[in-house]
């Protein structure tokens, strides 16, 4: 059907069993669809097989869709798609992205979300207004600059990278980006051994000795407290003297160290998992950060602790370190902050117990792939960090070249 389209044509106009359509007869690609619910919309068809939609004829006029159409068919003259001008307007910025689109995702297939999240949300301030089709590599190259002058690692700043190549690949997925700007922007060259930081026989004594006395500072505590409702006739408090442990963070310093798990696997450590039979603890795939179950013997040290810890443990069957509510630990960063006062240890994190079992095994001569099996990695390479730490094998290969030669 053809006609010149107008508030008079659009007035005539009656629905039909099926949709159909009028062509304007003074603009070729202008046109008018008819929906069987009586619904109007412009259309402008601006190359075989592309159109572009105008707008309901309920909220647009006929004269000013006309001038819409004029337009959009002079810019496909001149080769500008009026389509990708369209995605371009509605296109998320970084910021809307990540909150709207990635968030969602994230909480429900990274274990580590709400890390990411807020790495993606706090370290990228002069992208985040930025739409996902303007981010070029440049812009990566201009904020990783500025990140390293700014004080941050080469480490810190390789980990914030890896984050946005995530997630501007998934971008390219899911259809919202075209191609991923920061494939050829290079991580930063880090000296992985170099960067290892592991504990001392002097200062893994330290540290215990700092958790001994933060346990008899909580044991104090309880003796002041029970004296003072002793002496009121109120009902006393359980005898800390009478328990292996004061609270839980000792047995879960020592469960990391002897283990080498990560903190989030220990806090997620159900009593399930833990065999005194075998001696062995098993992290389980929906816990650990390579999704795959690893089983860990337990040493005495270990299996003491866990021992004594689960005949004061709040739930039995449930969590083995749980937090007041019952709920996953969060964090123990006040407490941890504290011990490493006391025992004067500087520059190291709860990770570094992991680092700490690692060192130490390949010290006593473990083989690097039983220390990769024993920590989860994936791949050797992420082991090889710590193969500076037994130069045996490097010994042998120069003294064989000694006996060729």
């Amino acid at each position: 059907m053809q006609g010149v389209i107008s508030e008079r044509l659009l007035n005539k106009l009656k629905p039909a069993e099926a949709p159909y359509e009028v062509r304007d007869t003074r603009m070729t690609g202008f046109l008018v669809r008819v929906q069987p619910s009586g619904l109007m919309t412009f259309y402008v068809e601006y190359a075989r097989g592309k159109r572009y939609k105008l707008g309901r004829t309920d909220a647009v006029k006929p004269e000013a869709a006309r001038e819409a159409a004029k337009g959009i068919l002079a810019d496909a003259h001149l080769g500008k798609d009026p389509m990708e001008a369209k995605r371009a307007a509605k296109a998320h910025t970084f910021a809307e992205f990540v909150d709207e689109v990635y968030a969602p995702w994230a909480e429900q297939n990274v274990k580590s979300h709400r890390n990411t999240l807020t790495r993606l949300r706090a370290n990228f301030p002069d992208l985040s207004k930025k739409k996902l089709g303007e981010i070029t590599a440049w812009l990566v190259e201009k904020w990783r600059s500025a990140r390293l002058k700014g004080g941050a690692r080469p480490s810190t700043v390789n980990r914030d990278l890896d984050d946005l190549r995530s997630v501007l690949a998934k971008a390219v997925k899911w259809g919202h980006l075209q191609a991923n700007p920061v494939v050829d922007v290079k991580r930063s060259r880090v000296d992985d051994s170099a960067s290892i930081r592991f504990l001392s026989e002097d200062e893994i004594g330290a540290l215990v000795k700092a958790l001994d006395e933060r346990e008899e500072r909580i044991r104090a505590e309880r003796d002041n407290a029970n004296a003072w409702r002793r002496e009121r006739g109120y009902a006393l408090l359980p005898d800390l003297r009478e328990t292996a442990f004061a609270d839980y963070l000792k047995p879960m310093v020592l469960v990391s160290l002897h283990t080498g798990m990560r903190q989030g696997e220990v806090f997620q450590l159900k009593w399930s998992a833990v065999d005194f039979t075998r001696a062995i603890v098993t992290v389980r795939g929906e816990t650990a950060k390579s999704s795959r179950t690893r089983h860990i013997p337990l040493n005495n040290t270990a299996r003491l602790a866990l021992s004594d810890w689960r005949k004061q443990a709040p739930d039995p069957d449930g969590l083995v370190f749980p937090g007041k509510a019952g709920e996953v630990f969060n964090n123990v960063r006040k407490s941890w902050t504290a011990v490493l006062d006391g025992a004067e240890i500087k520059a190291f994190r709860w990770h570094d117990l992991r680092h700490t079992f690692a060192s130490r095994l390949v010290m006593a001569g473990v083989d690097l792939n039983t220390v990769r099996e024993l920590l989860g990695h994936s791949t050797i390479a992420m082991t090889l960090r710590y193969s500076h730490l037994a130069p045996e094998h490097k010994a042998a290969a120069v003294a064989k070249l000694e006996a060729a030669l």
